[in-house]
């Protein structure tokens, strides 16, 4: 007869021989539904005033796949005479795919001139991202005023023809939210807005340092499907300055803080689908040091987190 603790006892190679086993992490885990891949958002050695040509090389050989471009500098890079052919070229000669882009289009405003320059310029910077071969762009509540409450129901309304003219161009818009904003700081806002657009092509553009920063906390993640997020902003922040004094430039390199990044990536993992871990750092500090040292810090504590899960 089996009994209760006796299970309890041989609950472990009885779920070997069941065929339970414990989910292999690693990133080269071949025709895994799940799976982590490795981005540089340019902010991060943006301080040191390279040339984007430059960083696109860095990013290579420290070994990433992917990069977060800025539009405004590939706007500086065009202005100087520059085609955008050029910077797909660099792109395609340094093996590297660009995952997203970050723009601040105000397309989430209540003024109905300034909402429909916004979606205009949202599209002008699709087509110039779709010529990179980039499939997403930021989506931030960019220039909606904090005077009043954010409608979430406009917001969602508003989101929703913005996935329609993403399906138009090619380019699909991430949602974000930012954790220091005063109109738009967290992750159930975000949700909210999504589920009225109640739109399959709904995705979150979710960042440590952002869900920390406005109160969101990390449970919430244990709510998504794994579609919903493709790319996750990867940052950590630091116990010695209060949550309310954080600003962007105290973000630190992954593990260095006290985010609790085991629950994190296992949620991440567990919900499905290929997350692209994309470093965003604004840290002054680290903009004093070689930049090649601190893109290859940067992945390879990325990669420490997700062995050690």
């Amino acid at each position: 007869m089996v009994t209760r603790r006796h299970f309890i006892q041989t609950a472990g190679t009885g779920a070997v021989a069941l065929g339970f086993v414990t989910p292999d992490f690693s990133q080269s885990k071949k025709g895994a539904d799940s799976k982590f891949e490795y981005c540089l958002n340019t902010s991060t050695i943006k301080g040191q005033n390279l040339s984007l040509p430059d960083t696109l090389n860095i990013a290579s050989r420290a070994g990433y796949s992917y990069v977060e471009l800025w539009i405004s500098d590939i706007k500086v890079y065009t202005g100087e005479g520059k085609t955008i052919a050029s910077l797909k070229k660099i792109l395609d000669d340094n093996k590297l795919k660009v995952a997203n882009a970050i723009g601040f289009a105000p397309w989430m405003v209540d003024d109905d001139e300034q909402r429909k320059k916004g979606f205009e310029q949202m599209e002008e910077e699709m087509n110039i991202l779709v010529q990179l071969g980039c499939p997403r762009v930021a989506a931030p509540s960019s220039g909606v005023k904090s005077d009043k409450p954010l409608d979430l129901l406009k917001a969602g309304e508003r989101y929703r023809q913005l996935l329609d003219l993403g399906r138009k161009t090619g380019v699909m818009p991430q949602l974000e939210f930012w954790g220091s904003s005063k109109i738009f700081f967290s992750l159930g806002q975000a949700l909210m807005v999504m589920a009225v657009a109640d739109d399959p092509d709904c995705r979150l553009l979710a960042d440590v340092f952002h869900m920390y920063k406005g109160g969101s906390g990390f449970n919430g993640l244990k709510l998504l499907n794994g579609k919903v997020i493709e790319v996750f902003h990867m940052n950590d922040y630091l116990s010695s300055i209060p949550r309310d004094r954080q600003t962007d430039k105290n973000r630190v390199f992954p593990g260095d803080g006290i985010a609790p990044f085991g629950t994190i990536l296992r949620d991440l993992y567990e919900m499905g689908g290929t997350k692209i871990l994309s470093l965003e750092l604004f840290n002054q500090d680290y903009y004093k040091r070689d930049p090649f040292e601190i893109a290859k810090t940067g992945i390879e504590k990325m990669q420490n987190l997700v062995k050690s899960l």
